[in-house]
């Protein structure tokens, strides 16, 4: 593992300032070897943690001293540098020796290099101090959560270190984390428990471990450069490990998703909602942490709890009562059995036995839909369901299914779920013929949530489902609304 050698970096730094012979001196006394290969293991280090400004990478940082003036310059001038030598002197004056920072201490060129610093990220970062930088920060008194609420989402280093401390943009000290605690749960909606020992992520008792969904919300408002750090972030949080793939786009959170699947039997990973999504959707995994947003107080149910909770269930469904109560004995069989608890990715999809019950069918001649009951009470204490829609062999993801047919009955069935990337993009555009409003005085007044280029208005599942446009004169004004719900286009006025 790569460590800045904070002495060298801050003696270089002087040494930059400096001309003549006190310029040479420093040169000769060796200040260049900023950064150096050690056993993470058995080093001690701090750590800063930090939001993405104008950075330094790792060649410059190891080049800096040779380069010709200019160019030193305005590397020196970024706020990426500046932050590099104050976390310097920060970490000097803690008494470390040796600093990590994730900007300048990966070779990216080495994907090999790049592959194991992230998957090890977590596990370095559990026994060290951790500095967090907030650079939107002028105040050294209580958070102030509209502003630092951003920076914070998500965050590894929030769990993993024991030892935090805050700093704000002059690199005066906010606190530490164990006096934030209670108003970091209440930014970050990270439970104290977690807060105060990462260990229970890895707790063998559900009771205290949070679910998969639960954790994924943490993420849900967290920005990355690249669109795949949203999922390589979360390695460490769910103690799994892949390769670091940097093209594959929003594929890097499938495959962290199916990495979970392998190595848990968390119902909650199926528990997210679409964001402005309607229709059908292919897989029965979500597309970002951001579809998990909310569901930090889900709560998980012991089989014989998610039994009663069935029982209560087909009763708030309006299902017939005769009929489904003498089926929860075969209901308690497959939620006692190991089946509930097994999930397998298969060449059909995922592979897991749920209770289910069919709903009406808008069109009995082509599809079936279903609704699937998951061990898991949601915010308002109801048992969490998911829309399913037969397709061949296996059953997709579907938002805004038909009602429950009262004669329907709840069984424990084996499904193949479809878990393939929705590649394909639907995409609507709308031509503006809105010449004549200006016969009345009216001109366009404002657009959202996008603004529109030209004459064109463009809906897509990759973006947003919505647009509305107003129009106004001297006296008055309306609004246009073009949409995309349920599978069909529409406009309103």
């Amino acid at each position: 593992m790569k460590l800045l050698n904070v002495k060298a970096v801050l003696d270089r730094d002087k040494g930059m300032q400096l001309t003549g012979r006190d310029a040479e001196v420093m040169k000769i006394i060796g200040y260049d070897e900023v950064l150096k290969d050690l056993d993470d293991k058995s080093t001690s280090y701090a750590i800063l943690s930090h939001r993405w400004v104008t950075e330094v990478n790792y060649e410059e940082m190891i080049g800096l001293a040779v380069m010709e003036p200019r160019t030193k310059d305005r590397i020196r001038e970024r706020s990426g540098y500046i932050k590099i030598i104050k976390s310097c002197e920060q970490a000097m004056k803690d008494g470390y020796t040796w600093l990590w920072i994730d900007t300048c201490c990966i070779d990216k060129r080495s994907s090999a290099e790049l592959t194991e610093a992230i998957n090890s990220m977590y596990h370095g970062t559990a026994t060290r101090k951790c500095a967090t930088f907030i650079s939107t920060m002028s105040t050294t008194g209580p958070f102030l959560r509209n502003k630092t609420s951003a920076g914070l989402a998500g965050s590894m280093e929030l769990i993993a270190p024991r030892k935090a401390e805050f700093f704000n943009k002059r690199w005066e000290s906010i606190g530490t984390k164990e006096d934030l605690v209670s108003v970091l749960e209440e930014i970050t909606r990270i439970p104290e428990s977690v807060l105060t020992d990462g260990r229970v992520l890895r707790s063998i008792a559900s009771s205290e471990r949070p679910c998969v969904a639960q954790i994924m919300s943490w993420a849900a408002d967290r920005k990355t450069t690249r669109v795949e750090d949203r999922a390589y972030s979360l390695l460490g949080l769910f103690g799994v490990n892949m390769p670091m793939l940097y093209g594959e786009g929003p594929k890097a959170f499938q495959r962290l998703q199916l990495e979970i699947i392998r190595a848990s039997s968390d119902h909650s990973i199926l528990a997210w909602s679409p964001k402005g999504r309607f229709g059908m959707h292919k897989s029965v995994l979500a597309d970002s942490p951001s579809c998990f947003r909310g569901y930090h107080d889900i709560q998980e149910l012991e089989p014989h709890r998610f039994i009663a909770e069935l029982e209560h269930g087909i009763r708030w469904l309006g299902l017939d009562a005769a009929t489904n109560f003498s089926r929860l004995a075969g209901l308690q069989r497959g939620a006692d059995s190991s089946q509930l608890f097994r999930f397998d990715v298969t060449n059909l999809g995922i592979q897991m036995s749920l209770p289910v019950c069919p709903q009406q069918d808008q069109d009995a001649l082509s599809t079936k839909y279903f609704k699937a009951m998951l061990p898991f009470h949601d915010h308002y204490g109801n048992l969490v369901t998911i829309d399913l829609q037969s397709r061949g062999h296996s059953f997709c993801r579907y938002f805004g299914a038909a009602p429950i047919s009262d004669a329907a009955s709840v069984e424990f069935t084996t499904l193949y779920l479809d878990c393939s990337q929705d590649d394909e993009e639907w995409c609507h555009h709308f031509r503006l013929h809105d010449n004549r409003t200006s016969y009345y005085g009216f001109t366009r007044y404002g657009t959202f949530p996008n603004e529109i280029s030209g004459d064109t208005v463009k809906l897509s599942s990759q973006g947003n489902t919505l647009n509305v446009i107003v129009y106004a004169n001297d006296h008055a004004r309306f609004a246009v609304g073009l949409g995309y719900y349920l599978g069909r286009v529409w406009v309103h006025v």
